[in-house]
C-alpha cells in the first residue's frame, strides 16, 4: 500500500473529529461534573435513542432540522430513519408520550440529556458536525420563571466548565412575527427578511423590502430593528421607534423581555446582558423569548435556547416548554483540556500502574481486585510488555503476593 493510499484510509469526513487518551480523559471528567450539576438542580436524565424513523423523529418542530439530519434506510422494516440532529425533539416526546403517565398536564417536569448528535451540514463558525449535546427542558410551567431558571442554568454550566466572561444576548420571536404579520409577509418573504436580519445586512433588507412592494416607511422601520440592540433601554426605544406597530402581541413580547431581565438580577460575576430585538434564531422553532450565550475567543455563540410552547401537540400532549443546548467538545476546545485538568485537580497523563504477572493464581486475582477497588491501575504482564507505564510490580514472597517499587 502506497503512502497516499494509507493516507486516505486515515482520513475522516470534514466535521468528524477523535480525540486522544488525555483529551478524552479531561472531557470525561467535563461531562461527569456538568452531569451532576444538573442532578443537583432537579433535573432528571433521560437518553433519547440514536437513530429512529424520520416519520417520528422529523415530527412537529422535529421538521426544523430537515436539512441537517443524516437519512439511512432501516434494513429491517425498509423504513427510512435518521440520525438525530437534536435532541430537543426526542425529549419533548418523551415528556408528552413516555411520561404521560407520570406527570398531570399541569405539573412541571424537569428532563436533561446528554449525547452525541451528528449533522448533515457545518453551523456557521463551528465546523464540529458531530456535537456532544448536553441540554435541558422545562415543561408544564408558562412564564418568565422557568425562562430565567433555564438562562441561569445555562450560565451555571458554562461557569461549571470553566467560562466565566460571559455575554448573555436576550430576544423575541414575537417581535419578528408581529411585524410580518402586520406588513403581511408570506412564509417565504419571511424567511428570506429572517436571514438578512441576522446579517445585520441593512442595504439588503432595503432592497428585498422594496422589490416585494413595502412601502418607504415600513422598509425603514425594518431596516431600524437592525440596531435595536444594546441594554435595556432599547426595549423602551423599540417602543417608540416601531409606533403603530407596537401592537399588543408586541409590547406583551416586550414586557416579557423587561420581566425576565428583571428577574435575572443580579447576574452572576463577569457576565452582561444584552437585548438584540432583530436576533430572532430559530423563529419556525421558538415561540417566544430567545436567548445565546457568547465569550470572548469564540465567533459563534457557545449556548443557546429559548421557549417553544406546544412542542409536543404532535405527540398528542401540547405543554409549555423552554430549554438550552451547548456542545462540551466544543467547550473544551475553547478552555484547553489543560485547564480542565487543573479546574478538576485531575492527571491528563495515564495514571502510574502496578505490573502483576500473568498468574491465574486465586491469591493473586483477589490481591488484583482489592488494588483496584482501591483506585490502583494494575495491568497483567503481557509477553513484550512496556514497563514504562508502571512503577510498582506484584511479586510473591514467602508464599505470599506483595507489591514492590520497580
Amino acid at each position: 500500500m502506497s503512502h497516499n493510499e494509507a493516507r486516505a484510509l486515515w482520513r475522516l469526513p470534514d466535521g468528524m473529529d477523535e480525540m486522544l487518551p488525555q483529551q478524552a480523559r479531561a472531557l470525561e471528567w467535563l461531562r461527569r461534573s456538568i452531569y451532576d450539576m444538573h442532578i443537583a438542580w432537579g433535573y432528571q436524565p433521560v437518553e433519547p435513542p440514536f437513530v429512529e424513523f424520520l416519520d417520528s423523529l422529523l415530527s412537529g418542530t422535529g421538521r426544523d432540522f430537515e436539512r441537517q439530519t443524516f437519512k439511512v434506510a432501516d434494513p429491517l422494516s425498509g423504513q427510512m430513519m435518521g440520525v438525530r440532529a437534536d435532541m430537543t425533539p426526542q425529549v419533548a416526546r418523551i415528556d408528552a408520550h413516555q411520561m404521560a403517565d407520570q406527570t398531570a398536564v399541569g405539573e412541571v417536569s424537569r428532563l436533561f440529556y446528554l449525547g452525541t448528535v451528528v449533522r448533515a451540514h457545518t453551523d456557521g463558525v463551528e465546523k464540529n458536525r458531530a456535537p456532544l449535546q448536553i441540554g435541558a427542558e422545562i415543561f408544564g410551567h408558562q412564564g418568565p420563571q422557568s425562562d430565567v431558571e433555564v438562562i441561569r442554568l445555562m450560565i451555571a454550566a458554562l461557569h461549571c466548565a470553566g467560562i466565566e466572561d460571559i455575554h448573555l444576548d436576550l430576544g423575541h420571536v414575537g417581535v419578528f412575527r408581529s411585524l410580518c404579520e402586520q406588513i403581511g409577509l408570506s412564509g417565504h418573504d419571511q424567511s428570506t427578511l429572517f436571514v438578512l436580519l441576522q446579517k445585520k445586512a441593512v442595504p439588503d433588507i432595503e432592497a428585498f423590502a422594496h422589490s416585494i412592494g413595502v412601502g418607504e416607511a415600513t422598509r425603514q422601520l425594518l431596516c431600524n430593528l437592525c440596531s435595536l440592540n444594546g441594554d435595556s433601554s432599547v426595549l423602551q426605544r423599540a417602543r417608540t421607534e416601531l409606533g403603530d406597530f407596537c401592537d399588543s402581541s408586541m409590547s406583551l413580547a416586550l414586557d416579557e423581555l423587561q420581566q425576565i431581565s428583571e428577574l435575572l438580577q443580579p447576574l452572576p460575576e463577569s457576565t452582561t446582558l444584552h437585548f438584540d430585538l432583530a436576533e430572532v434564531r430559530g423563529y419556525q422553532y421558538h415561540t417566544g423569548v430567545v436567548f445565546a450565550a457568547y465569550t470572548p475567543g469564540s465567533g459563534s455563540e457557545i449556548a443557546r435556547g429559548g421557549r417553544y410552547d406546544g412542542i409536543g401537540k404532535t405527540f398528542g400532549r401540547s405543554r409549555p416548554a423552554t430549554g438550552y443546548s451547548t456542545d462540551l467538545k466544543l467547550l473544551m476546545r475553547l478552555i484547553g483540556y489543560d485547564q480542565i485538568a487543573s479546574k478538576f485537580n485531575i492527571s491528563t497523563k495515564q495514571q502510574r500502574a502496578i505490573l502483576c504477572p500473568d498468574d491465574k493464581c486465586t491469591e493473586l486475582q483477589r490481591a488484583v481486585e482489592s488494588l483496584r477497588a482501591q483506585g490502583e491501575v494494575v495491568m497483567f504482564d503481557l509477553a513484550g510488555q512496556n514497563q514504562s507505564l508502571c512503577d510498582r510490580v506484584i511479586r510473591k514472597k514467602e508464599g505470599k503476593w506483595s507489591v514492590e517499587n520497580l
